[in-house]
């Protein structure tokens, strides 16, 4: 599988529990904060739920 570099750049304030709880099992929490991680289907579901606060690029 490929890896994919993600980055928060909104704020999960004010925003529901759910989506707080998926920035947090990507490892991210605070803004400009990156990841790189092996893109897998569990992977690609969290960041179609949180896409509106990261950006994701392909490494």
């Amino acid at each position: 599988m490929s890896k994919v570099k993600i980055t928060q750049v909104k704020s999960a304030i004010k925003r529901p529990e759910v989506q707080k709880r998926t920035i947090q099992a990507l490892g991210l929490g605070k803004i400009r904060k990156s990841v790189e991680v092996e893109l897998n289907p569990a992977i690609a579901g969290m960041i179609r739920a949180v896409n509106h606060l990261v950006v994701v690029e392909n490494i």
